[in-house]
């Protein structure tokens, strides 16, 4: 099969929220769920299960695993013999079209170097927790890094999924540019349908069968994604940051808690 090429991958980009250590603890687990962010998890101890749209895997210790961000899953791990793991949330896309997205496949793999594996972890975690002047840089290097390891090795062509969509990426592309840059906007389905010239009855399918979602919560997730980039990586207070990405300060409250489970204000001092 036919992957990506390589000018697709050299705009891939990427974006961490989070990247933790956790050892044998058993609150991981989760029941149904459907999270806007990508996880990806590398397990050095314990057992447990995980969900994917209905089948479940067990990843064991040694592994690196992505759960795709818009999938259905669960988490579970026993309390006797509870994982421990490094995980981070991220987000990557190649352009507007996410790298991951529901009905991707499960990427589960055999570390082949678990010592590089876990330095690679601990580097994204310490440059996390202690920025310094090109911590973003170091963060992202390490996560491209573990995504090849865990890519290259899982046995899944992901790129010549999307690869063979590349019409359909082409079409929907000025959408997503159009959303990207317009979040402070109000964004109406009758004007997205618009760029690409359907009508909205047939664009709002149209769009989940390509991006998993409908296209408001397309929107929605974009601006809450866009709202956690300004959390992490400036002061600006949260009414303005509500305006930034175009709601008032207590719908935005109440949508970013929904969506992550926090508050914006607990969101961002996770993260200093």
């Amino acid at each position: 099969m036919q992957s990506f090429s390589r000018n697709e991958l050299e705009n891939l980009t990427v974006h961490v929220s989070h990247a933790f250590y956790r050892a044998g603890y058993f609150g991981w687990n989760a029941p149904e769920e459907k999270p806007s962010f990508n996880r990806l998890y590398y397990v050095t101890e314990g057992e447990g299960a995980v969900t994917l749209d209905g089948i479940r895997y067990e990843p064991r210790p040694g592994q690196l695993f992505i759960m795709p961000a818009g999938a259905v899953q669960t988490r579970f791990t026993p309390p006797g013999n509870p994982y421990s793991r490094y995980f981070c949330h991220f987000d990557a896309k190649i352009g507007g079209w996410p790298l991951f997205r529901a009905g991707s496949p499960f990427h589960l793999a055999d570390a082949a170097d678990p010592g590089t594996v876990e330095a690679l972890f601990r580097d994204m975690i310490g440059q996390s927790e202690h920025p310094g002047p090109f911590a973003a840089l170091r963060v992202k290097a390490c996560l491209l890094q573990l995504l090849a390891c865990c890519l290259e090795r899982s046995g899944h062509d992901e790129h010549s999924e999307l690869a063979a969509q590349a019409g359909e990426r082409g079409k929907l592309s000025a959408v997503l540019e159009y959303i990207e840059a317009r979040l402070e906007e109000p964004l109406e389905v009758e004007r997205l349908a618009e760029i690409v010239h359907l009508h909205p009855n047939y664009f709002i399918p149209y769009f989940k069968k390509q991006m998993g979602t409908t296209p408001m919560s397309y929107v929605q997730h974009k601006r809450i994604e866009f709202a956690r980039r300004l959390l992490t990586s400036t002061d600006m207070g949260i009414s303005l940051i509500a305006d930034r990405v175009g709601m008032d300060p207590a719908h935005f409250s109440r949508t970013f808690k929904k969506t992550t489970g926090v508050s914006p204000s607990t969101y961002r001092n996770s993260t200093r």
